[in-house]
This record gives C-alpha cells, sequence and structure tokens, in this order.
C-alpha cells in the first residue's frame, strides 16, 4: 500500500508510514480533542514539505479565524502561498438544511476546478457533521456521504474528513449518525482527552486501517508548539547512535572505581532511595564531570527551583553557578501537575534538542507517576524517556523516591529500574538515634561494579565513602561501626601486648638455653683438646718404646 506522511512526530511510525495516498481517513473525536491541529498539520507538511498542495473546507470555522489560530504554531503557515495551501470557507448556505434539499454537487463542482487548477494532492473536510447534521432525512445524508466518496476516489485525493463523536447516542444528540462512515473510509482515527487524577491527557488510537499493520493500542498525545507529538515507542529498533564503549567520569573518584571507570555513554542510570538520601548531589556530580569535559547538559527538577539547587549543592563543594553561566548547563524547575507525563516528556526531549545537551538528568522521574495515570502513562513515559535517550546517544540519569531495594521486586514507581543500564540505590540505616546513608550499586549492565554495601557521609568537603563493618554476621554503620572497630581495635592491642609477653618469656629462655649450649660447647671443646693432647702423648710412648727396642736390638748384635 502507498502511503503518505502527515508530518505528525510519532503518527507516521504508529501507523506504519502515515496515512493511505489517494485513500479517504476519518478523524472524529469529542470537542477539543485536536482533530483539526491534525487535518491541519497533516496539509502543511505536504504543502510546505513534499510539494503536495491542498485544500482546507471549513464547515464550521471561519477560515481566517483558523489561520490566525494556526500561526500560533512553528509551521511557517504564513510563508505558504495560496497556490499550495488553499481554505474554503463551506458555512454558507447551510440554513437551508432541514428541508432535505441538501445536495453538495455544487461544492464539489467548485473544489473539482480548483484541485485541478492548484494540482492538489491532499484534501480536508473539516467538521463534516456540521453539514449533516442539516440534513434531517438519513437516507439523504448517505446520499451524500457515498457522493462525496466517489469524488474522492476519482479525484485519487488523500483526503481527512473530521467529525465529532459524542458520548450519548445519535438520537439522544440530535446528531446524524456516524457510525457507516467509518465503514466506508480505508483508515479511521478516534482522538479522545481525559482527566486523569486531575491532569489532562489526550490519547488517540487508530481503530481502522485496511491493508496495513499499525499499533493498535490506544497512545497519548500532546500539542505543542510545533503541532501534535504522539508518544510511539520505538522500543528494540536500531537507535540513530550507535552504541559506546566509552568511560564518563560520575565525578567522584571513589565511585568511578567501584563502577571499573565511570558511566558507559549513551547508558541509562537509575539513582532511587528515601529523600534526603543525596540523589541529586551524585546527579549533580555527574552534570560537573560533563561540563569539566565541555559537555552541553540539562537538569530538570521537579522539586526545588534553579536557584534553590544550585546553593544547596555548594554546600557540598558542588558549584554549577559557572558552568550554567557559560551556557554549558541548562537547569529547567517545574512542577509535576503542570502537564500530563506526555507533555513533560515533550519538554525534557525540546529543551534536550534544543541546547545540544548530550548528558540529562530529571529529578526525580518519578514524579512522572504523579502527573495523569501513575500506572499507565508514568512508566510509559519513563520507558520512552530511556528509549528515545539510547536512540540519540544521549547518556540519561533519572532519580526515583524507592524504599527498599532489597523487597520491591526490582519496581520503582515508574517501573524502569528493570531497563535501567545501571541502578544504584541510596537508603539509611537507622540505629542508636542515628540515621546514617549507604550506598550499593544493584546492577551495571557491561560493567564491572562493586557489591559491596558502603557508608558514605556528606560534609562541607562533599561526599565521602566509607568501608561499613562487617564480620560476626553483622554489618555496622556510623557510631556503631567506629564502637566497634574501637572494640576491634583494643582488642587487637591486648593480643599485642600477650603476644610481645609472650615473646619476651621465650626470648628469655631461648638466651638461658643458648648460654647454656655456649657454655657446653666450651667444655665439650676442653675435652676435645685434652683427648688431643692424650693422644699425641700416648702416639710419642709408641714412638720411642718402638725406637729403644730397635736401639737395644742393635746393641745386642742381632
Amino acid at each position: 500500500m502507498r502511503k503518505t506522511a502527515t508530518g505528525i512526530r510519532g503518527f507516521d511510525d504508529l501507523a506504519s508510514g502515515g496515512l493511505p495516498e489517494g485513500q479517504t481517513t476519518l478523524v472524529s473525536g469529542a470537542a477539543g480533542a485536536g482533530k483539526t491541529v491534525f487535518a491541519l498539520e497533516t496539509l502543511v507538511h505536504g504543502a510546505r514539505d513534499l510539494g503536495e498542495p491542498g485544500i482546507f473546507v471549513c464547515f464550521e470555522e471561519d477560515p481566517a479565524h483558523l489561520q490566525r489560530s494556526a500561526l500560533s504554531f512553528d509551521w511557517g503557515l504564513d510563508a505558504i502561498p495560496e497556490t499550495d495551501l488553499w481554505f474554503l470557507d463551506a458555512q454558507s448556505d447551510l440554513d437551508m438544511g432541514r428541508s432535505g434539499n441538501v445536495d453538495i454537487s455544487g461544492l464539489l463542482a467548485v473544489l473539482q476546478a480548483k484541485v485541478l487548477q492548484m494540482g492538489a494532492k491532499r484534501i480536508v473536510f473539516d467538521a463534516v457533521d456540521m453539514l449533516l447534521r442539516e440534513i434531517a432525512d438519513p437516507n439523504i445524508v448517505r446520499r451524500e456521504v457515498y457522493r462525496l466518496r466517489d469524488w474522492l476516489l476519482k479525484m485519487k485525493l488523500t483526503a481527512i474528513i473530521t467529525a465529532k463523536v459524542f458520548n450519548t447516542t445519535s438520537a439522544q444528540s440530535g446528531q446524524p449518525s456516524m457510525e457507516f462512515i467509518e465503514f466506508m473510509v480505508d483508515c479511521s482515527i478516534l482522538m479522545g482527552h481525559q482527566i486523569l487524577e486531575g491532569v489532562f491527557q489526550r490519547n488517540l488510537r487508530i481503530t481502522k486501517y485496511r491493508g496495513s499493520p499499525h499499533q493498535e493500542n490506544e497512545t497519548p498525545f500532546v500539542v505543542g508548539a510545533k503541532g501534535i507529538d504522539v508518544a510511539f515507542m520505538h522500543g528494540m529498533e536500531k537507535p540513530h547512535a550507535s552504541v559506546s564503549s566509552e568511560r564518563l567520569s560520575t565525578g567522584h573518584g571513589q565511585l568511578d572505581d567501584m563502577l571499573n571507570g565511570g558511566y558507559i555513554r549513551g547508558a541509562s542510570i537509575l539513582m532511587t532511595g528515601y529523600p534526603g538520601t543525596a540523589k541529586t548531589t551524585f546527579c549533580a556530580y555527574f552534570l560537573l564531570a560533563a561540563c569539566l569535559r565541555g559537555e552541553k547538559s540539562l537538569f530538570v527538577s521537579f522539586v526545588s527551583r534553579e536557584d534553590e539547587i544550585v546553593r544547596n549543592l555548594q554546600s557540598v563543594s558542588i558549584d554549577l553557578q559557572p558552568h550554567i553561566d557559560s551556557g554549558l548547563l541548562r537547569m529547567v524547575s517545574t512542577r509535576a501537575l503542570r502537564g500530563s507525563a506526555e507533555t513533560h516528556m515533550l519538554m525534557i526531549r525540546t529543551l534536550a534538542h534544543e541546547h545540544g545537551a548530550t548528558c540529562v538528568v530529571t529529578d526525580p522521574l518519578s514524579a512522572l507517576s504523579q502527573s495523569g495515570s501513575p500506572t499507565i502513562n508514568g512508566p510509559y513515559v519513563a520507558e520512552r524517556l530511556i528509549d528515545w535517550a539510547k536512540s540519540e546517544g544521549i547518556t540519561v540519569m533519572c532519580t526515583s523516591r524507592l524504599d527498599d531495594a532489597e523487597g520491591a521486586d526490582e519496581a520503582s514507581p515508574t517501573q524502569i529500574s528493570t531497563i535501567a543500564d545501571t541502578w544504584i540505590h541510596l537508603s539509611y540505616d537507622l540505629a542508636l538515634g542515628e540515621r546514617n546513608r549507604r550506598f550499593s550499586i544493584i546492577k551495571s549492565r557491561g560493567t564491572s561494579h562493586t557489591n559491596q554495601l558502603r557508608e558514605f557521609v556528606l560534609s562541607d568537603q562533599g561526599v565521602t565513602f566509607r568501608d561499613v563493618y562487617v564480620g560476626a554476621g553483622e554489618m555496622l554503620v556510623g557510631s556503631q561501626r567506629w564502637g566497634r572497630e574501637r572494640s576491634d581495635e583494643l582488642a587487637l592491642r591486648e593480643q599485642e601486648a600477650a603476644a610481645d609477653r609472650e615473646t619476651a618469656r621465650l626470648n628469655g629462655d631461648i638466651s638461658k638455653l643458648e648460654g647454656g649450649i655456649a657454655l657446653l660447647m666450651a667444655q665439650l671443646e676442653t675435652k676435645r683438646a685434652e683427648a688431643a693432647t692424650l693422644t699425641e702423648r700416648t702416639d710419642e710412648q709408641v714412638s720411642d718404646t718402638e725406637q729403644t727396642r730397635d736401639k737395644m736390638r742393635d746393641l745386642r748384635g742381632g
């Protein structure tokens, strides 16, 4: 099937390429759902970027008013000539309705001449329900709708028809039944909005798309300065950025050592823990290191103002102000309830693109669980944030409140702990009236890392890591660790003193034995000398005796 792009970010991926070319799409929904914006943005994209002139037929809104409203979008609408984008006011002559004499053949004749004149490829019939409700006879409604369908097929135009959908039945609302139109068109899109926990949320769903695969689930979207942005998740598709093995410093030398050199570029880092466990401080270390490398970074906070964050971090010897002044670091503060989770996602992505950030911190990401539905939109946006960052090669660090990593079945409030590349958990150890901070790396994909729990202390010198006391099946931190280490040190000193005393005693015994051995050796030498003298004398006597015998023998003549 041939398709034509709408230019709406995320939607063309959702629809596997866009709308069916040369066929009709129905966009329906309640008032304020974004139907007109969807149709007009599609028309503008064709005229501005694809060289496909378009016609916008207005059945409800004045074209001049519509164009003025559309100028608020960053589409460059005022630069598109009338020869490429033409608006037709079709509100006239509707007073003749209810008589049953409505016939759109005259309107179609005017449009056909304009299509041929412009070489139009796209056309929008906005709020067609306004036309149909003026027709009392449902048979005439069907006749005119099918007349419109046949004309569109003959002209081979890519068409969008927008219509309102009401919660009440057609009979109750006084509106004509629109159900048969869905069977007539090749593609049908349902747009809606709702209030989730006090937050406005828009959604759309492709309810029908003949001959084409498409995303069937309801998908959130937002309307921003550039138009509609649909929250389509690309999932595991090949990202724009290649996988990197480059190490990025965490900003803290001891933590770099624990992570075998730091974070991996393009990775996602999740920092969880109670409030007050220094999650923001570790994020600041990361941003400071990025700025010192000359990289642009973005810090989005949902809890504190920028100036408060800068002031608070200075108490631990982290000064971000020079990097804000230089333009390397951009800090933005907002509140979670100021918009839906999708709105915040769009804001983060837009700010990162505008700033050219390679490192992004969101503190805390769990705030998105307050924006609309905490069970659906928060986790969905969190995953999309990570997928988007990976596709762009951006290293993203997020914080989230997580009370107990060991008992939380690996799930944070935004459900991203399983997809984050590195998960660091910060906690408290409460004992003897003290609250001591503990640090642990739960996982870090693609890199060796310490499996040891570490105690850390905040001071005006920053963060200092300390080894926890581990022994006899227990782990101690803070004053308990100090007391146990002191007790162990005293016990060790006593052992050393006892060993010294025993060594001295043994050395004394050795000295005595060595002295006795020396005396015996002297006596031995004396005895050996006496024995040698005796042997010598005996030999001399024997020799003298033999000589005397020989001499006596000679004297006797024998």
